[in-house]
């Protein structure tokens, strides 16, 4: 029997006592998640809907305090989100969605995460700001308000509207061929332009009254979108990209996508093409903003440079500026109600680790002056302005502290709820994530945060995370998105078990340029960005604090086809891994011709489809594996994990699996999302840690 020394052995306990788990998965992932943060047109005042533990409410504040007031009171792990808040253009009301999944397809669908005997509702709900009164309007989505408190909302592809003073029952507005998926009303609230999909083309109509025929504006052979009122209500801009069907080009040739900014006159119907994107690959991204600064002037987001950055377009000279120059990334843009300044989220800042956070920059559409408003080391995002007085109120987080709402004015800063933080979130407890960069075999420089607590084993496991999308960027503190704040809680709890955790920003993310974001030969068309994966698992591996025998790997939804893909590439490398709602089989994004004329390339698309797919690689996959998926996922098709696993049973390989009834891609139920962390968490702890 060996013996050791008393003095050894009390060393050798009070070390594991430092390094002990001092908080768990439950605990972590009561961080605080705000959303759907808007402000009100009359006065200053901001509302927001807020994430507690899978109880979401809505709450608004008031200056000059801003202090927080709850106007909701549901208090039930339900499943059920809250989209769509607007204040009405009045500013006495507060109209909000509850139910259904918008992060994901079919969004309207009601969500029964609860496996309820009768299905929710997808609902419309109104707030009355003077008597707080919240109440059930009717069962619907995609609200749009006009002044000064109309409603209107899509159903079955039709315009409804609703009483949002009365008891009236809703009404379908007009009947029209077609499905229309957009409306927005007049600045004066006496008109309604809105989309209607008619097939291969998609039209641009004017409603009006019962008695006045619609009115269609520049009606062509294309497809129109994203119509903006002018603030005088005379003119409509919109977005006009190609319709029909093309011709079979070759598929695995990159191709230019053209888009272009029209305006047409309402009252005369006078139309006018006023620009075109720059016929170049980056030049292909149409925006995710873009609207009415003047009556003659637009504001749009354009990737022409290599980066998403804001352009101004002068309307009569047809000219444009880039009103945000550098090497950043523009997202969550709004304009204010006076359209003098526009406010957004961008990944700059005086320090090199600010590419991997987010500041809130604005705008002054006058001067066309660009201001920083934020700095250090802090995530902030989604802003939005408040009165007229230049206050702004966006999402604040720090590496350790989940977003809360913040609320700046001048130079000064006021944090709302932090007294709402429970007292058993292990704020203080979590780590600081590190920047770490490494290079893969065809010399792409890719980022990643580094996660890793203090003290333990000279040698510890390591554990690489793949986030979905795949078009996100993880950061260097809590995600501005629910579910990589999930992740990043689970991050943070492997780290505090002992693991040292390695999440990898891949190539087909954002926040490095357009190179990186669309890289040729990415996903079914040859799976490029795997190099990165393999390269972060290599990279990891070699630090002196790891032992490269314990590599584990884990991800979701395209994370999970990354995951899957390792698994079966380099079983050697990642010696166990959770895939969570993958994608599994690629040849299928190549459907068969439908008649003659065939793209040139087709048989060898689908070949590397195939060859992209973790299902043409199992006859190497030989490390452990837990399958997680939930069936009503409208992102990823429960099929996609349902076929695989047969596969592993009729080649008899081992695998373990947990399926989730009812909920959807996105853990709507905040205890489904503890259970699947946690599991997460101890599968690779039961294969990794001794």
């Amino acid at each position: 029997m060996i013996r050791f020394p008393l003095f050894l052995v009390a060393f050798l306990l009070f070390s594991q006592s430092l390094f002990a788990q001092t908080f768990t998965m439950e605990q972590v992932g009561k961080f605080s998640f705000p959303s759907e943060l808007v402000s009100s047109p009359t006065e200053e005042a901001i509302a927001w809907a807020m994430n507690e533990q899978g109880n979401r409410n809505v709450y608004w504040a008031k200056g000059p305090d801003f202090s927080p007031e709850k106007l909701t009171q549901f208090h039930e792990d339900d499943g059920q989100e809250i989209s769509s808040l607007q204040f009405s253009p009045d500013g006495k009301w507060l109209v909000f969605v509850r139910g259904g999944d918008h992060g994901g397809g079919n969004y309207s669908s009601t969500v029964n995460a609860q496996n309820l005997p009768q299905l929710p509702k997808v609902e419309i709900w109104k707030i009355n700001l003077e008597s707080k009164k919240a109440e059930i309007l009717t069962e619907g989505d995609d609200i749009s308000l006009g002044f000064p408190h109309q409603l209107v909302y899509l159903k079955g592809g039709q315009v409804w509207k609703a009483d949002l003073d009365g008891e009236e029952k809703s009404v379908q507005l007009f009947q029209i061929k077609g499905n229309v998926n957009s409306a927005v009303f007049s600045p004066d609230g006496k008109q309604l332009a809105f989309t209607v999909n008619r097939g291969g083309h998609q039209l641009l109509g004017i409603y009006r009254d019962e008695q006045t025929p619609i009115q269609f504006l520049a009606a062509s052979f294309h497809r129109d979108s994203n119509p903006k009122w002018s603030p005088d209500g005379k003119q409509v801009a919109f977005i006009r990209t190609r319709g029909g069907q093309g011709a079979a080009f070759p598929l695995l040739e990159p191709r230019h996508i053209p888009w272009e900014i029209w305006v047409a006159n309402v009252e005369t119907g006078e139309e006018k093409k006023l620009w075109k994107a720059p016929e170049t690959l980056r030049g292909s991204f149409s925006p995710g903003f873009f609207d009415f600064s003047g009556n003659s002037e637009l504001v749009f987001q354009s990737y022409e440079d290599g980066w998403q950055h804001l352009y101004s377009l002068d309307i009569l000279s047809g000219k444009t500026q880039i009103l945000t120059p550098g090497d950043f990334m523009v997202e969550q843009v709004k304009i204010s109600s006076d359209r003098k300044k526009v406010v957004f989220s961008a990944n700059s800042g005086p320090h090199n680790q600010d590419l991997d956070r987010r500041h809130i920059g604005s705008v002054d559409l006058v001067s066309k002056k660009l201001n920083w408003e934020t700095s250090g080391n802090g995530i902030e995002a989604y802003p939005v302005n408040i009165g007229k007085e230049g206050k702004m109120a966006f999402f604040s987080a720090t590496p350790q502290r989940s977003h809360l709402v913040a609320i700046k004015t001048g130079s000064t800063y006021k944090l709302l709820q932090e007294s709402t933080i429970p007292s058993d979130f292990p704020q203080a407890k979590l780590v600081t994530p590190k920047q770490v960069k490494f290079t893969a075999p065809d010399g792409t420089t890719v980022y990643g945060q580094l996660f890793e607590k203090n003290g333990g084993a000279a040698k510890k496991p390591g554990v690489v995370f793949v986030h979905g999308g795949p078009q996100r960027q993880m950061l260097l503190g809590w995600s501005y998105m629910d579910y990589y704040s999930n992740a990043y809680a689970l991050n943070q709890y492997l780290a505090e078990l002992g693991f040292v955790v390695l999440s990898i920003n891949y190539r087909l993310g954002i926040g490095y340029g357009y190179e990186f974001h669309r890289p040729a030969y990415g996903y079914y068309q040859g799976a490029v960005e795997y190099q990165d994966i393999k390269a972060g698992g290599e990279f990891l591996a070699a630090l002196p604090q790891v032992n490269p025998e314990k590599i584990g790997i884990y991800g979701g939804s395209y994370g999970g086809y990354l995951t899957a893909l390792a698994l079966a590439r380099d079983s050697k490398l990642f010696k166990v891994g959770v895939d969570i709602h993958g994608v599994h089989d690629l040849d299928s994004r190549y459907e068969l011709p439908d008649g003659y004329e065939v793209a040139p390339d087709y048989e060898k698309a689908k070949e590397i489809a195939w060859k992209s797919s973790p299902m043409a690689d199992l006859d190497t996959w030989a490390s452990p594996v837990l399958f997680i998926h939930s069936d009503d996922d409208r992102n990823v098709n429960v099929s996609q994990t349902t076929d695989l696993i047969r596969r592993f049973e009729e080649m008899n390989k081992s695998y373990e699996s947990i399926f989730i009834p009812g909920d959807t891609h996105h853990w709507m139920k905040w205890s489904n999302m503890v259970r699947v962390h946690q599991a997460t968490a101890d599968f690779l702890k039961k294969h990794l840690m001794d």
